[in-house]
């Protein structure tokens, strides 16, 4: 297992991987960097907040995507999911829960 230190909305976080999944998780914290510094100024949100607020403009991204995407016509066999919708799936639950936990430490 690869132990790797990511900033996101100016914080570190010391995260867990499987080795060789380094570049992948890099390019998924850049991503969430990024959201994480449109959800306004991180020095005025506690890291709940900020990380509640990043799930969520993520998850709208993602749902807007989803809802652009063209349905498929009927065929013979179903349309296969993107691989990569869902390990964004699963790394917007991963974060959702982790700001749910933390919102819960805090109170």
């Amino acid at each position: 297992m690869a132990q790797m230190k990511l900033e996101i909305g100016g914080r570190s976080f010391m995260v867990t991987c499987q080795d060789g999944e380094e570049a992948h998780l890099t390019k998924l914290a850049a991503m969430v960097d990024g959201k994480a510094r449109e959800s306004g100024d991180p020095a005025g949100l506690n890291e709940s907040r900020m990380l509640l607020f990043t799930s969520l403009l993520l998850a709208d991204e993602l749902h807007g995507a989803q809802s652009a995407s063209p349905k498929p016509a009927a065929a013979s066999e179903p349309a296969k999911p993107d691989p990569m919708d869902e390990q964004a799936i699963v790394a917007l639950e991963k974060l959702a829960d982790r700001a749910e936990q933390l919102a819960n430490s805090l109170e």
